[in-house]
């Protein structure tokens, strides 16, 4: 990123001509100063007679005026600076005749001379700044330093310096060399980075010196090689602590050099773990007096690390938004609503108390200022308000993208330029968006409306900005883009229960069970289609919204708190339809008949959103003499027949452990949600007399048996268990089902329970049960334990679990050592000295340990 070209005038002030080369009688006068001993400056200059004529000559090369430095890279050798430098002016009452228009570069070479390492100091300050103002003439006169080799180096050298103003004119002429593209990697070369990184440690600098100093950088920076080197934890730091400075160009420079490193992919990691994003996000939410260009800059730094969208999610928690750039001519669509009614944000009328108009239009100009003190509005109804008033204002005036970083991103195309607000104004102007023409635009806005949807906040702060009207008008749009990018954007805000409810009540099931009939809808819209359904129709979900009334972001969300306000201020929203009646819709035979073939024919992921979907629906209607239609029996068989299930048992070795894990995990997921809907079904006495209890009884022992998570197979052992209950089977321990359940679920899950070490009650109640379940002599129950891992926490149990857990713990190591093969498990675990300690402190269970050592050959 090419800095910002705003010119920069320079506080120090060279030494007067008339005053530094002064007759030969002056010098020899001067030169007795203990200040200055046998001073190599004076010596050197006194066979000259026309100093006056020389200084100037050299300050004004080729007759170059005040002119600013090129800002414009032009290849190789093509010259770029962070913000242009302009040279002292010079009196216009000197005369230059035209013969001494390159008398300065003849003099390069001295005062390129004069910074060697054997002069005296102020000599070598005076070169470089002599140098560095030279500089200032352009490329020409750049080219003309460079000439001469070591020149960088003895400048670099000069950045040690313990003078202020030999610092600032060093860094000065290294940020004048640095701006030439063919000299930047000589800069870097001999040593200018860690210099410089050595000279912004320092305790105590000037801000001339600062800035001098960033600047270099920020021109370096411009190298992507040279980012690499420049981003290292030694200078990140120093850049992020200079955005907190008082002076404004060193805030200007520290952004853009930390811009310029945010090009660079690989430079992003070590940004963000330096907390680069909060400090130039605090930028953006403030107003920074006199500076456009460090807004710019930390606008542009923080946009390249949105790019990834876990550095996203960063941005976006510190109060930013991403907002599109669409274009002036987008906003000509906009129609403010001037004299209609007034409504708060998410569509809600306020009530019109007053039955007739006032006498001279008090009561519409005063609208909404007369309200009951006792009135809480919600912190969040305000922001809304405030964001839609701004963004209008300015929509309506022309001035809505003047502002907003529109410039910076001039290489980039119009569909792809994206800016950053606060997250109040962020938010109005995405919804402000959505009301648009442009398809563009309306897709952009939603894509953003679902990426800035990552907490409970925002998503919140949407529904109370009006987004969701908006979201579900466009789900009847002609472009498949804005319909796919509206619902990603209310899938992600479909998480919070606040926005499910005004979803269902605004009426969006219609268009989502319509999207669900055509099947040749994507699998990618299917799956977020499905999501949003599952959370509207989800039960929980509703009973959480009635017993919960807390604080959502110091901001009360609870649905009682929403009506009590609503009524307090006066607030009637439009009369929606019945929840109920408009779920009746669901239960169409041609939306279930969809949703089976989707369970027979998709991934593990849809088959378990479209199980807990049909059982939410047995929960619509009780007496599920729709769903009984349909040849449900063969949705559930292939869930519980799939793929990576009858595989179970081949070898898995060449294939991806991490992908063969995760296919096991989803297919568990939606094992587990079939199981729930079979265990709902078989409440239905006509669904029983179909059902072959037989066949699905094998298929789930079969699912309790395999590798899926232990916690997927809670369902599968409870519809085991109603299965067994509805084919008349005893429910002792005899029946083979029961005694599947034990083994594979029932087992694995209270050993689970003993390692977890939730709570040491919920530990002893664990540990008795399995004792119980063992010294009932289910067979092959030890067998279970051991090839579970149930040996070492058992021992562990023992010496530090309470004296039941021990005593269970005890009985069931007892029993595992009557095989022998489980001698050497119990062992390793260091049972030996534990049961040592208690055998001989003579505790409560001493003889169990006594006769549990008597079994172990030791």
């Amino acid at each position: 990123m090419i800095a910002s070209t705003l010119s920069t005038r320079f506080n120090i002030k060279l030494p007067n001509p008339q005053q530094a080369f002064t007759p030969s009688s002056s010098l020899e006068a001067m030169s007795v100063k203990p200040r200055r001993k046998n001073s190599s400056f004076s010596a050197k200059f006194r066979h000259l007679h026309h100093y006056h004529h020389l200084w100037s000559s050299f300050f004004k090369p080729n007759s170059c005026s005040v002119r600013t430095v090129l800002s414009k890279v032009s290849g190789d050798g093509g010259m770029v600076d962070a913000t242009p430098q302009e040279p002292a002016a010079v009196s216009d009452a000197e005369e230059i005749n035209s013969s001494s228009s390159t008398l300065g570069d003849n003099y390069v070479a001295l005062f390129v001379r004069m910074l060697g390492l054997d002069h005296d100091p102020l000599d070598r300050e005076q070169a470089v700044m002599a140098l560095w103002k030279y500089s200032l003439g352009g490329k020409k006169c750049i080219d003309a330093i460079m000439q001469f080799q070591g020149c960088v180096n003895l400048t670099v050298n000069l950045l040690s310096s313990e003078s202020s103003a030999t610092c600032e004119a060093a860094a000065g002429l290294l940020r004048s060399i640095s701006s030439i593209n063919l000299y930047r990697g000589l800069v870097a070369e001999s040593g200018a980075i860690e210099e410089i990184t050595g000279l912004l440690s320092r305790p105590s600098l000037t801000s001339e010196v600062k800035e001098q100093s960033m600047c270099a950088l920020w021109n370096l920076s411009v190298d992507q090689k040279l980012r690499v080197k420049i981003a290292n934890i030694d200078i990140l730091p120093l850049l992020i602590n200079c955005l907190d400075d008082n002076d404004i160009k060193v805030k200007e420079a520290a952004g853009g050099v930390l811009a310029n490193l945010a090009l660079s992919n690989c430079n992003h990691k070590i940004l963000v773990e330096a907390g680069v994003i909060p400090k130039l996000a605090k930028l953006l939410k403030i107003d920074v007096e006199g500076s456009k260009v460090i807004l710019k800059e930390a606008r542009n730094a923080l946009l390249e690390l949105a790019k990834d969208p876990y550095y996203r999610i960063l941005v976006i928690e510190e109060g930013l938004v991403p907002v599109p750039m669409v274009g002036a001519d987008a906003y000509k669509s906009f129609r403010p609503q001037l004299y209609s009614w007034p409504t708060m944000p998410d569509g809600t009328e306020i009530e019109q108390t007053s039955k007739g108009p006032s006498r001279f239009g008090a009561s519409e100009l005063l609208l909404g200022l007369n309200v009951d003190k006792n009135v809480d509005i919600e912190e969040a109804k305000m922001n809304a308000i405030v964001g839609r008033t701004q963004q209008q204002f300015l929509a309506r005036i022309g001035a809505i993208e003047l502002n907003d970083g529109k410039k910076s991103q001039t290489e980039f195309p119009t569909d792809q330029r994206l800016t950053l607000l606060p997250w109040v104004d962020g938010v109005a102007r995405l919804v402000l968006i959505l009301g648009l023409d442009d398809e563009v635009a309306l897709s952009r806005a939603a894509e953003s409306i679902a990426d800035s949807s990552i907490n409970e906040h925002m998503r919140t702060s949407f529904k109370e900005a009006g987004a969701i009207k908006h979201l579900i008008k466009l789900l009847d749009h002609n472009s498949g883009t804005v319909r796919s990018a509206v619902i990603h954007a209310m899938e992600r805000l479909s998480v919070s229960s606040g926005v499910c409810q005004v979803l269902e009540t605004e009426g969006i099931l219609h268009p989502l069970v319509s999207m669900l009939k055509h099947s040749e809808i994507s699998e990618s819209l299917m799956e977020k289609t499905l999501d949003i359904l599952a959370r509207i129709l989800d039960p929980s979900r509703e009973m959480k919204s009635k017993f919960y009334d807390g604080p959502v972001n110091g901001s009360k969300q609870g649905l009682d708190a929403s009506r009590r306000l609503d009524a307090s201020v006066g607030l009637t929203g439009d009369r929606p339809v019945s929840i109920m009646e408009s779920r009746k819709e669901l239960l169409d035979s041609a939306v279930i008949t969809r949703l089976i073939e989707i369970l027979k024919t998709s991934s593990s992921n849809l088959q378990r959103k479209t199980a807990s979907i049909l059982e939410f629906m047995t929960i619509i209607e009780p007496s599920m003499e729709t769903i009984m239609k349909v040849d449900i029996l063969s949705g559930l068989d292939a869930v519980f027949q799939q793929k990576v299930l009858k595989d179970m048992e081949a070898d898995v070795e060449g294939q991806e452990l991490d992908k063969y894990a995760l296919e096991l995990e989803e297919a568990g997921l939606a094992v587990s949600a079939a199981s729930r809907l079979l265990t709902k079904l078989l409440e239905s006495e006509q669904f029983c007399q179909k059902v072959d209890s037989d066949h699905f009884t094998k298929l789930l022992c079969k699912i309790l048996k395999s590798d899926i998570p232990l916690h997927s197979k809670d369902w599968v052992a409870a519809c085991l268990v109603k299965l067994s209950s509805f084919s008349g089977s005893n429910v002792d321990f005899e029946n083979p089902v029961n005694m599947e359940v034990t083994l594979y679920e029932t087992i694995p899950r209270l050993l689970e329970q003993i390692k977890l070490c939730l709570s040491p009650e919920a530990q002893e109640a664990a540990v008795v049960e399995l004792n119980r379940i063992i010294s009932e002599g289910v067979v092959d129950s030890t067998r279970a334990v051991a090839s579970e891992g149930g040996i070492f926490p058992l021992v562990k149990l023992i010496e530090e679990g309470s004296e039941r857990a021990v005593e269970a713990a005890l009985s069931i190591l007892y029993n595992l050592s009557m095989d022998s093969e489980n001698h050497s498990a119990i062992i390793a675990a260091g049972a030996v000295p534990a049961l040592r300690r208690i055998v001989l402190s003579q505790r409560s269970h001493w003889t169990r340990a006594l006769r549990l050592l008597r079994n172990l050959p030791v």
